[in-house]
């Protein structure tokens, strides 16, 4: 590979077609302002390299970024790309990612609202993130010790699992399927709704209305708190290990609890049971 090191590039499409290079400490800002620097490049790396001028990767395939930075201003960072690699690296642009596939990032620090969307092939490990609407769309995922804050996280995703997770979001997983949730604590409000083959195992679920108009829902040994009206209009297999506030109108299956403060019934097709034990 040629190593390019120590340089500045500003202009428009500056490292266009690149193959088989790595960057080493390189700056991408300047005056011109140049957008797409390294846009359809194979087999690009790019070591302890800032880039703060927008969309630097799109349609890129083998690329590695390692110890980098990407400003608030690098926005619409990776598009379009395949068989990428992250680690180390400040993701700090909008929309950092967008339907890239074959990704792994591990151990970075993103804030980066609309992350994410439509990706497969998507595994993340040891990250913190800050993000709106993180991974709409995506599939195929693997989370391990993912930290995140935000709104509306995991909408519509498919054939996801997420270990040894925190997240603090409203509205995450509606619409989602096929996703198993292990270790985890999940906080916030409308958890799950709309979706279909969620399971969660040793989870602590924290916040008002979570588990509404699921379809083949399954918590085995978890811990709920502060959460109301849950289950309505759910089918459900549940075991939960703590005190519910209340539960409304399950309309399938059955979920166990040491105590529940009000099972409201009133719908006539809720025939969920719920058993105190």
């Amino acid at each position: 590979m040629k190593t390019i090191e120590n340089q500045s590039f500003d202009t428009e499409r500056a490292l266009y077609g690149a193959k088989d290079i790595h960057m080493v400490r390189c700056v991408f800002d300047g005056p011109a302002d140049g957008e797409s620097a390294c846009k359809e490049g194979i087999n690009i790396s790019a070591e302890a390299c800032s880039f703060r001028l927008r969309y630097p990767f799109w349609h890129n395939s083998c690329l590695k970024l390692c110890r980098c930075e990407m400003t608030e201003t690098c926005r619409a960072a990776l598009w379009y790309c395949e068989n990428v690699e992250i680690e180390d690296t400040k993701l700090h642009g909008i929309k950092a990612l967008r339907e890239c596939r074959d990704v792994q990032i591990r151990g970075c620090d993103i804030i980066s609202p609309e992350f994410g969307w439509s990706v497969s092939g998507f595994s993340m490990e040891r990250c913190s993130a800050e993000s709106a609407y993180f991974l709409l769309r995506g599939s195929d995922l693997q989370f391990d010790h993912v930290e995140l804050r935000g709104k509306y996280a995991f909408q519509y995703i498919k054939n996801a699992t997420f270990e040894n997770c925190i997240f603090q979001t409203k509205d995450a997983f509606w619409h989602g399927e096929n996703i198993t949730v292990k270790n985890s604590v999940i906080r916030g409000e409308y958890l799950a709704w709309y979706s279909q083959g969620l399971t969660l195992i040793n989870c602590k679920i924290t916040g008002t209305q979570p588990f509404c108009y699921c379809r083949d829902l399954t918590l085995i040994d978890c811990e709920m708190y502060d959460t109301d009206l849950a289950f309505e209009k759910s089918c459900v297999q549940a075991v939960i290990t703590t005190p519910v506030v209340s539960i409304k109108n399950p309309y399938g299956g059955r979920i166990t609890a040491p105590a529940v403060g009000e099972v409201i019934r009133d719908d006539p097709q809720a025939a969920g049971e719920v058993l105190i034990l």
